[in-house]
């Protein structure tokens, strides 16, 4: 079995967030996420694990689509989400927070942990190769 790993120059972002946890809501906050990616596997007839260029395209890829934006879990079970026409509206109890469109990353996870983001990366990469 080899590795092959992907990290630093552009596989980051910085994005907002909050989570939810027994029954509460953190307040909104940003991150700077650094990703590293690695792939195991066998080698090809060619020697290759993977072809490092398109892996590395497209793990940046993923980064830019939540590069400053508002991570949202669709799926989450304690929020409120309403898609508007222009804008997402986010409710937890007696907050609420309203965000255009095209500031959000809308995401199919049910909370913005770092653990889930990862679940989801892994996934989009896995969908791209």
């Amino acid at each position: 079995m080899f590795k092959v790993t992907v990290e630093r120059n552009r596989l980051r972002f910085a994005a907002a967030h909050f989570t939810t946890f027994e029954d509460q809501c953190e307040p909104l906050h940003g991150h700077n996420y650094d990703v590293t990616v690695e792939v195991e596997g066998d080698l090809t007839e060619d020697a290759w694990v993977i072809d490092f260029r398109k892996l590395k395209g497209e793990a940046r890829a993923l980064c830019e689509r939540l590069d400053h934006r508002f991570l949202l879990p669709l799926r989450s079970p304690d929020l409120q989400i309403e898609e508007l026409a222009r804008s997402w509206r986010i409710s937890f109890g007696d907050r609420t927070w309203e965000l255009p469109r095209e500031d959000v990353a809308a995401l199919p996870i049910d909370n913005t942990t770092a653990e889930r983001l990862a679940e989801w990366f892994a996934g989009g990469l896995a969908e791209r190769l």
